[in-house]
């Protein structure tokens, strides 16, 4: 036992390292990660008393416990004997293809990521990008919703923007879940992403064992506590105006409610709309040539940001008018009862969405030039923004009565800069082949405005119609 052993340099480095690494994984790394989950899980304890919705157990909890517990669902398990029979494998080969899907679906929220990092970038690019103006009756709408129930936010889908305003609008009240597309799988915006608690979606997926997957995930969420938003136009509309909804995700929020359970789920309608839309040319061209695929590549996207950030920080005006946030009258599914149908809610919901949507200065000067071919002077055009703007409800007046002729003035001074209008004999006409964009924006309030159903109708008709 005590006789010299002697061993190669290389070899005696190898049990060095391997020496190393045994006791770094079985007691000083427990032992760090114990460390940093305690000042972690104090950080949160302080972060909650200052939201009005804590964040709930569900959405701290470990990453690989939640995959687990997915993937052992007996939902899941039963879909997975299903695909393994149908397709003619193994058990076992389908039981992994489900662990793929949930290790793609599952996020790993950080509150250091959300709270820290996120929310401060949200409200620098939302301030950096638009005057933002919320609904005076948000505040309300929300404090009446009961603490323990589950919160939807329900939205229409104009821009990518719409991420950032309703992340960084809710950042003093709750931390949002969002379910993002393809888009964002994009190393490293994608490890970014689901840390700050947002999970990825296959859109064109239409296997059951996927659906499956993602469904139980989202309904163990819901009963979870943990607050989401959600597009049910499932994608940015290419003419401005609503669109149908896809019921896919409300669906399963709906099919996993349980009436006679702790804790309601309520759904919340959120309308917004822009003075300008970051991806409007892009949209148009899409519906003209009748597809969806937008070409922008991620790397134009992040230089956008990062210049808009540096503008912003070097006090420069970057912004591009106004951007609205409202909320609608909220739906309990408790209240809307067994009987009430996923079609009859989404259809509900979108409509108190319509009724909702905030009314800007560009959506109703792009009106008024779609009406007048021949163009207005100076002041017809006031007076007709003036009198549209009567038309449309007292609530979903963003610009006040006092404000017209300086909201009127921004709006033109955007439009031309752009060239989407010009001044010619002493009238404002919009330019040549401009109609387009006009309509996009004219679109957004067409509903408001009912002496011009003809031209209302006009606006929504898709392209090649």
């Amino acid at each position: 036992m005590t006789q010299t052993v002697q061993l190669p340099l290389w070899l005696f480095i190898l049990i060095l390292l391997f020496a190393a690494v045994t006791a770094l994984s079985h007691f000083l790394l427990p032992s760090v990660r114990w460390f940093f989950r305690r000042r972690l899980e104090r950080a949160v304890a302080r972060l909650n008393t200052r939201l009005k919705r804590p964040i709930e157990p569900f959405k701290l909890a470990r990453r690989y416990d939640m995959i687990q517990r997915l993937i052992y669902d007996p939902e899941v398990t039963h879909e997975i004997v299903i695909y393994a029979r149908e397709n003619g494998v193994p058990e076992n080969v389908a039981f992994q293809k489900a662990r793929d899907y949930a290790r793609e679906i599952v996020p790993s929220f950080s509150a250091f990521a959300y709270f820290s990092f996120g929310i401060r970038v949200a409200r620098l690019l939302a301030n950096a990008v638009y005057r933002i103006k919320t609904a005076d009756s948000n505040d309300r709408i929300f404090d009446a919703i009961p603490k323990e129930a589950t919160i939807v936010y329900v939205m229409n889908h104009r821009s990518n923007m719409d991420y950032v305003l309703v992340t960084y609008l809710a950042a003093r009240d709750s931390a949002l879940a969002y379910a993002v597309g393809e888009w964002a799988r994009v190393w490293p915006l994608s490890r970014l992403i689901k840390s700050m608690g947002a999970y990825f979606i296959r859109r064109k997926s239409r296997g059951a064992l996927y659906r499956k997957v993602l469904a139980r995930y989202v309904q163990m969420a819901t009963a979870g506590g943990v607050n989401q938003a959600m597009y049910p136009e499932g994608g940015l509309s290419l003419h401005g105006k609503l669109q149908p909804p896809r019921m896919g995700l409300l669906s399963y929020v709906a099919d996993g409610f349980d009436p006679e359970g702790e804790r309601d789920v309520v759904l919340v309608p959120v309308a917004i709309n822009y003075d300008r839309v970051l991806e409007d040319t892009v949209l148009i061209a899409a519906d003209q040539r009748g597809d969806r695929r937008f070409g922008a590549r991620i790397t134009v996207v992040l230089r956008f940001v990062l210049r808009k950030l540096c503008q912003r920080l070097t006090r420069q005006e970057t912004r591009f008018g106004m951007a609205a946030v409202a909320f609608g009258a909220p739906m309990s599914l408790r209240e809307a009862g067994p009987d009430a149908s996923i079609e009859q809610i989404s259809e509900d919901l979108m409509g108190r969405i319509s009724q909702t949507m905030p009314v800007l200065s560009v959506p109703v000067v792009a009106y008024a030039l779609l009406e007048q071919t021949d163009g207005y002077s100076p002041d017809a055009l006031k007076a007709r923004v003036g009198a549209l703007l009567e038309m449309v409800p007292q609530a979903n007046r963003v610009i006040k009565a006092d404000a017209i002729e300086f909201e009127l003035g921004r709006a033109i001074a955007g439009l031309v800069a752009r060239q989407i209008i010009e001044m010619r004999d002493g009238k404002w006409h919009m330019a040549e082949g401009q109609a387009p964009i006009l309509r996009f924006y004219a679109n957004s309030i067409a509903h408001f405005l009912p002496e011009n159903a003809a031209l209302a109708q006009e606006f929504s008709a898709p392209a090649g119609s």
